[in-house]
């Protein structure tokens, strides 16, 4: 059995715990818990995944972030994620959920943010490129063919959120 998460209703309710690979399967719900990185000049962490990433490779995307394993809280994943991802251990703040449609699942997704501001180590297995950029440029590569689709609702509410 592969990575185990909380399948979970259309209320974000628990209804039991699952193989990952199957709820995408099934289309089950699940959590996501993701993290807007930002420094402490405001600019947002970009980064373009990893080529050989099972899901959206090569794709740019301005949330690090993954699945929520069975029984973590949002804010337990997003802590580990970021520590995973960008290897530094700073706090998490929850900004919001919502029913994301994806692009190949359904799913809860659980936005964070936190205040980066020392070096990152990005793993390499996840992404091979990143830069700060600000929301204007943000908004401008998210126009773009290349930038992660499941991302593009996500940063309207992000950016709707802190108008």
């Amino acid at each position: 059995m592969g990575e185990l998460v909380d399948r979970v209703d259309e209320q974000d309710r628990l209804l039991g715990v699952v193989d990952r690979g199957e709820a995408i399967t099934h289309h089950w719900l699940h959590r996501v818990a993701t993290i807007v990185c930002r420094d402490g000049e405001g600019r947002v962490l970009v980064h373009r995944r990893a080529a050989d990433m099972s899901r959206f490779p090569g794709e740019y995307n301005f949330m690090v972030g993954g699945a929520a394993e069975a029984g973590e809280s949002y804010e337990e994943a997003a802590a580990r994620e970021l520590t995973e991802e960008l290897g530094v251990r700073v706090p998490v703040r929850f900004a919001f959920k919502f029913l994301c449609r994806g692009e190949i699942s359904p799913y809860w997704l659980g936005l964070h943010e936190a205040v980066v501001d020392e070096d990152i180590t990005p793993d390499p297995d996840e992404i091979a490129w990143h830069a700060w950029v600000t929301e204007d440029e943000l908004r401008e590569m998210a126009r773009r063919p290349t930038f992660m689709a499941d991302s593009v609702d996500a940063l309207a509410r992000y950016l709707d959120r802190n108008a």
